[in-house]
């Protein structure tokens, strides 16, 4: 099994899965990476 889940086990259960490998990484980091440049801004702003 790659990932957190057996695919097979919960396709039946499961509303939603993300594929692993090419699942929802590469958008957390992106997300979290905006997070931080926004921090960052502000903090530069009131400084």
């Amino acid at each position: 099994t790659v990932g957190d889940v057996d695919f097979d086990a919960v396709s039946t259960i499961a509303a939603h899965i993300s594929p692993v490998p090419g699942g929802v990484g590469p958008m957390t980091v992106g997300v979290l990476l905006h997070n931080v440049i926004e921090l960052a801004e502000d903090r530069a702003k009131n400084a």
